[in-house]
């Protein structure tokens, strides 16, 4: 039997490496194939008793297959049911529970699907009523009990189903708080580990809430009364739940382990747990109701073994044990057997492959019929959890159903086997575009079908494109993949589907583009409430791809709020609040791919006020001050400022800083003073700010006292020679601890044995001592004294009375000189008695009283040396050589200085001189010069001669070898002979002492040329003419940095050359020369003062003369002048016509009228420059009278100046303020053409003006 067993297990292999093993196959729905169930109801289905009862199966399959129903095993009739009806080409069931009690239909349901090429069956669908029965009545005593003891409160809820969810609130509603010490079991009863007084309450209900039912049943309330008596000693812990020491559970693999140690004791225990045979898995382990439940989801067999649980307080632990083991319903090792398709004559293997503990059963079926009763196929063998098929021929095709169960479940799975003979087809779209990011693996799908199975090939462009194996690999679905895919990558693609029976290609496309990526991240932000912040996020990506730019909250859009602005790259917020506080994500998605950022932004601000300030603990001078923060606005308070006001001597508003406390205090204790009305406030401080000060705490008086203390920084100084003045720094109104504050000023002198001298000083702060010996030091103390008593005995000052001039002058006093410009003076210091004050220092006051040196005047300025405090010695330092000096020493105190000492004197020795006061060069020739010379101002001795070196320097600035003369001290000029012809020279010049060489004097030299004249550093100069001025250029390469541009009017009498300096510049522009003349221009380069300058050759430039312009007649002042005199007299005339017309009297209007037939025409009369009426018809009509030439225009000859181009017509018109607008011209001929003659215009002096000038 077993070696028979192992023969088929070894055939069972074979056909399984030979033959043809699917995948999950899908067949394209035009083919046959038996049905497969697609969609069906889980197999516990609860009746939602408000909705029609669903039941859901549905399938596929070619021909569509028909549906069929069984309930408890047998046939389900759905016409014999008005209630129930099954949706079209569905098999899914629909029951109305409106009319009928839902209860009819509770059962087992089974849904069969069918065509002729096989049946496939669902899973046993459980369909049941939820049930949530009434709480049983009971009547509930109250519970009276002790505090400190332990205490169950149970529920019992009633067993409905599903089971209820339990929880405890009291009458309002509000659930009722949980603890370490109160906590809820996991079957609903509520545990006090200990109960105290506070638990004392009459509503304790325990509430179910059915789910599905939507219901809530409420237990009756529970009393509870803690005694109010002395609570029962404290003790170690003991466990409520488990009762017993060892326990065991059970639980199904895959589901939730959850295990619960409840412990009553005094103090409240903690609950801890461990794994005894292992680590608690950290990511599927929790811990719930403070501790006391342990949670594990998703168990597997590795979470069997032993679980301890502790519970501890400070009287000791307590433990139990909990055993679990791991059961398991039936699972998948491999997944669901799959469907399988051959073709005629190959062979395949369905498995269903599960597991579970204890270990399950199999049981196969073929069209929902078991095996074994199923007809016989010589092609098929079943061998336990495998159905194997060899040389399948046409009519095969069949559903096959696998059974696998034990004690806690099971399984059912459909795999039909589906025989066809088909050519081979690429379900994959043609011309498909797939796109992929760089760098990314990229998949490309062939899916075919075909029976027997294609074999899939790929190539790139051509079908002679093979690819690389390295790089790319063919999934067993034909589905290419490139491992990483570069830009090379991109192109054609073919995917070719072979099998016996033809072949099929499809090609497809690869795009490879480059990745979104954000270049730089929005940054944490921290910013105070009311001000702006702003995220950048740049991004760079595929410009072939769209991107789009999102901004998030906090994972969620972002608040419909116009102050968040959001632009292609940045998003900003205004006006900051606090809800705006978050994380901030912006999202750039493209079609392929998306890369994102966040920043946090923190919204702080200046902390809220502290609030409900308290005073506790009060006491004759301190009190507790307790306070409860404000909001810190996300920036931590760092202290606490309490501030105080006292309405006893001060006016409301002036508030003190008392104390500060730590920002993690809420509670000050506060020392007092005595005789204080204390208000008191706290302030709030963060990194933002101070908050708003507090409401003020109540107002806490403190009874007077005598004082605690005596003024501070008491001196006594003298202000006059006989007096002491005695002062102090008052005490404040908080240091005066009551009423009626003055101090006991008291002194004696020190050193002798005499008594306090005593007074009182109210309101002051200084008192001043009369008749006092000069200069005495004396012992002082001031005391603060009020109407309880004084303060205690105060320490003892020391002052002195007032200072007098120093009576004696230094003694001794000596000078020795160290050398030429520094001597020290010592002395004896004056005896401090003598000196009346304060030792302020000694003043050394000296003075030149002449030089040694027979020609030096006396020298009679003083220096004063000022030396602070005691000294015997003093340096003088900068003094002359060879002089005489005279000195004297003073000591000063505070009042001032004492007698001079005797006036002593001491002598300098000799120096080295200064440098001689002047040296000059005279009578140069070729190859001599003479030079003279002044003795130093500064002899600093007796002179014993000069030195005189001298050397060439050439063009370069370079110096040659050098000599040197020595000269006698009477000597003050010297010739020098045989030197270099045009050559510079530099000279240095020493004075001479006894004690050495002096600094020199320099100076420089250049010998007269030779006959022959040398070559000029200047080079070509030359000259052009431009808009700004002539442009002078030239070359140079001498030494002299003194350079000027020089120019004259040619054959001009004035022989001065004007001069410009260029110094080292190469080129100069003339401005300012006047057009049409010509010039003389020349550079001169100058060198030493005695010395003519270098010279360029001359050059003459001629400036042009611009063409000049016609004078335009219009702008001259002679015809400006002309032509307003002329308007003058014209207005003047008409000025005088007015008059005369105003004196000639009245001219009837119907007289005028009557004379001429033209009621618009009336002439003026010459004889009395009278005008004619005019008629009101229209207002825009000119005056009667008016005259114009009789040609009607004013004539103009070519000339370009006439009054007519200065616009003085007669078209004029105002605007709305009065300024004149329009032309000032006369009337144009095209309009005086028009109007005729008979036109008029008003008599305006600038009219009369046209009509009477002749033309110019």
């Amino acid at each position: 039997m077993v070696r028979r067993r192992m023969m088929a297990r070894a055939r069972l292999l074979m056909l399984v490496l030979l033959g043809h093993l699917a995948n999950a196959v899908e067949v394209p729905l035009d083919l046959a194939q038996p049905p497969t169930i697609t969609h069906q109801s889980p197999k516990d289905y609860i009746i939602d008793p408000r909705e029609s009862i669903v039941i859901h199966c549905d399938a596929k399959g070619k021909p569509h297959p028909s549906f069929s129903w069984t309930r408890n095993g047998s046939h389900f009739d759905v016409e014999q049911h008005a209630n129930v009806h099954m949706k079209s080409h569905s098999g899914t069931l629909v029951v109305d529970i409106s009319r009928e009690r839902a209860e009819h239909y509770e059962g087992v349901y089974q849904c069969t699907a069918r065509n002729k090429h096989g049946t496939a069956v669902s899973n046993n669908i459980v369909v049941r009523q939820p049930r949530s029965p009434l709480w049983s009545k009971e009547k509930i005593k109250p519970i009276v009990i002790q505090e400190g003891v332990s205490l169950k409160l149970p529920c019992r809820p009633p067993a409905g189903f599903p089971p209820p969810i339990v929880f405890w609130m009291d009458n309002n509603f509000q659930r009722l708080p949980q603890s370490n010490r109160v906590s809820q079991s996991l079957n609903g009863d509520l545990y006090f580990s200990n109960v105290l007084r506070e638990d004392s309450r009459n509503d304790y209900i325990c509430y179910a809430r059915f789910p599905h039912t939507q219901t809530i049943q409420q237990k009756q309330p529970i009393t509870v009364k803690v005694l109010d008596q002395e609570p029962v000693d404290e003790r170690r812990p003991t466990f409520l739940i488990p009762a017993v020491p060892s326990s065991s559970k059970m639980v199904l693999r895959g589901h939730v382990l959850e295990m619960e140690c409840i412990a009553e004791g005094l103090p409240t225990p903690d609950i801890s747990w461990a794994k005894v045979s292992g680590e608690l898995p950290a990511t599927r382990t929790s811990f719930l109701h403070y501790h006391k439940t342990l949670r594990v989801v998703n168990v597997s067999e590795a979470d069997a073994g032993e679980y301890r649980c502790t519970a501890r307080n400070r009287h000791g632990t307590a433990h139990r044990t909990v055993h679990v083991t791991i059961k398991a319903a039936p699972y998948w090792i491999n997944g669901a057997p799959r469907n399988l398709v051959l073709a005629p004559g190959e062979n395949g293997v369905v498995t269903c492959r599960a597991s579970g503990t204890p270990k399950p059963s199999i049981r196969w079926a073929m069209n929902g019929i078991p095996i074994d009763n199923s007809p016989k196929d010589p092609s098929r063998n079943v061998e336990d959890d495998s159905i194997i098929f060899s040389d399948v021929q046409m009519g095969s095709s069949a559903v096959y159903q696998c059974n696998i169960s034990n004690e806690y479940g099971y399984l059912l799975a459909n795999a039909f086997v589906n025989v066809l003979s088909e050519p081979p087809r690429v379900l994959t779209p043609a011309n498909k575009v797939y796109q992929v990011i760089k760098n990314h693996p990229a998949l490309m799908d062939c899916a075919s079908f075909g029976s027997p199975v294609p074999q899939i090939t790929w190539f790139k462009d051509s079908r002679f494109g093979t690819l690389d194996a390295e790089t790319h690999n063919v999934h067993d679905n034909g589905t290419l993949e490139i491992h990483v895919a570069q830009s090379r990558n991109s192109g054609k693609y073919t995917c070719v589907a072979q099998n016996s029976l033809g072949i099929y290609e499809n090609h497809v496309h690869l795009e490879v583009k480059e990745a979104t990526r954000i270049l730089k991240q929005p940054e944490y932000r921290v910013i105070q409430r009311g001000r702006s912040v702003a995220f950048e996020c740049k991004v760079k990506h595929d410009p072939s791809l769209v991107p789009t730019m999102t901004w998030l909250k906090d994972h969620g859009e972002l608040p419909d709020d116009e102050r968040f602005i959001v632009d292609s790259d940045s998003l900003t917020i205004t006006d900051v609040t606090e809800g705006d506080a978050g994380v901030y994500t912006c999202i750039m998605n493209t079609t392929l791919d998306h890369d994102s950022a966040s920043a946090e932004l923190t919204v702080v601000e200046r902390p809220e006020p502290p609030t409900d300030l308290e005073l506790t603990d009060q006491k004759k001078r301190s009190v507790q001050l307790t306070w409860i923060p404000g909001d810190e606005h996300n920036s931590p308070i760092q202290k606490f400022v309490i501030q105080f006001e006292d309405t006893l001597h001060h006016h409301r508003g002036h508030w003190h800083n008392l104390t500060e406390v730590s920002g993690s205090k809420t509670t000050a204790h506060l020392k007092l003073s005595p005789y204080v009305h204390y208000t008191f406030r706290v302030l709030a401080v963060n990194s933002m700010g101070v908050s708003q000060p507090s409401l003020p705490s109540k107002v806490f008086k403190t009874d007077a006292a005598a004082p605690d203390e005596n003024p501070a920084d008491v001196h006594g100084f003298g202000t006059e020679h006989d007096n002491l003045v005695i002062s102090w720094k008052p005490l404040s109104g908080l240091q005066a601890n009551g009423p009626g504050l003055h101090y006991r000023v008291m002194w004696r002198q020190k050193m002798m044995d005499s008594e306090w001298t005593a007074v009182t000083v109210a309101n002051n702060s200084k008192f001043v001592v009369s008749g006092t010996p000069t200069f005495v030091p004396y012992e002082i103390k001031v005391q603060a004294v009020n109407d309880y008593g004084a303060a205690p005995d105060p320490p003892v000052a020391h002052g002195y009375s007032g200072e007098d001039l120093p009576v004696s002058a230094p003694d001794s006093v000596q000078a020795y000189v160290l050398n030429s410009t520094l001597a020290e003076v010592h002395w004896v210091p004056v005896p401090p008695k003598l000196i009346r004050g304060y030792l302020k220092g000694y003043h050394v006051y000296y003075w030149r009283e002449r030089s040694l040196h027979k020609n030096n005047p006396h020298h009679t300025e003083k220096q004063i040396l000022t030396l602070n405090g005691n000294h015997s010695h003093a340096k003088l330092p900068g003094l002359h050589p060879f002089s005489l000096y005279s000195f004297n020493v003073r000591v000063y105190n505070g009042k001032g200085e004492g007698p001079p000492s005797a006036t002593q004197q001491f002598e300098t020795p000799e120096g080295v001189p200064g440098a001689p006061s002047s040296l000059t060069v005279t009578n140069t020739n070729v190859d001599s010069l003479s030079l003279d010379w002044k003795p130093p101002h500064e002899r600093n001795g007796v002179l014993t001669g000069y030195t005189l070196k001298y050397q060439p320097v050439n063009s370069s600035n370079e110096l040659g070898p050098e000599e040197e003369l020595a000269l006698a001290a009477n000597e003050t000029s010297v010739t020098l002979l045989n030197l270099k012809y045009s050559t510079r020279y530099k000279f240095y010049l020493n004075a001479k002492t006894h004690k050495g060489v002096g600094p020199a004097v320099t100076q420089e030299a250049l010998t007269i040329m030779d006959e022959a004249p040398t070559a000029s550093p200047f080079g070509s100069v030359n000259s052009s003419v431009g808009e700004d001025g002539v442009l002078i250029s030239w070359e140079y390469w001498g030494p002299e940095k003194s350079i000027s541009l020089e120019y004259i009017v040619d054959n001009s009498e004035d022989q001065v050359w004007q001069k410009e300096p260029v110094n080292a510049s190469h080129s100069f522009v003339l401005r300012g020369l006047k057009e049409g003349v010509s010039y003389r221009v020349r550079l001169a380069a100058k060198g030493l003062a005695e010395q003519e300058p270098h010279r360029s050759k001359e050059l003459v430039v001629t400036v042009p003369a611009v063409a000049s312009r016609q004078v335009d007649i219009a702008t001259q002042g002679w015809f400006i002048g002309l032509m307003c005199a002329i308007a003058l007299l014209i207005l003047i005339l008409l000025i005088i016509c007015f008059i005369q017309r105003n004196k000639g009297g009245k001219y009837p209007v119907k007289e005028k009228e009557d004379a001429h037939t033209d009621p618009e025409f009336q002439p003026m009369k010459d004889e009395d420059c009278t005008f004619g009426e005019y008629s009101d018809n229209e207002d825009h009509k000119p005056l009667k009278g008016s005259r114009t030439p009789s040609s009607g225009t004013v004539k103009r000859d070519d000339s370009d100046d006439s009054l007519v181009d200065y616009g003085e017509g007669g078209d004029g018109q105002f605007n709305e303020d009065g300024s004149f607008i329009g032309q000032y011209s006369g009337k144009s001929a095209s309009r005086d053409a028009v109007e005729g003659p008979e036109s008029s215009e008003a008599p305006s002096p600038i009219n009369a003006m046209n009509s009477l000038l002749p033309a110019f």
